[in-house]
């Protein structure tokens, strides 16, 4: 488990979160530990480091 820090796209603080690096495609909805909007996260691995890292709001 990595630690990677990015900024919330609805409060713009930053934040972090911990990322499975054995996985290779992730792509799921995580709220944000500050302001607990829902955060659509994709995520691309490869050799166990992180190459994209997406983090969106989601329109409600």
């Amino acid at each position: 488990m990595d630690e990677y820090f990015f900024q919330c796209p609805y409060c713009w603080e930053q934040i972090s979160m911990l990322v499975d690096t054995s996985q290779k495609q992730q792509n799921y909805i995580e709220d944000c530990e500050i302001c607990c909007n829902p955060i659509q996260v994709t995520i691309a691995i490869n050799d166990q480091e992180i190459v994209n890292f997406q983090a969106e709001n989601i329109e409600q």
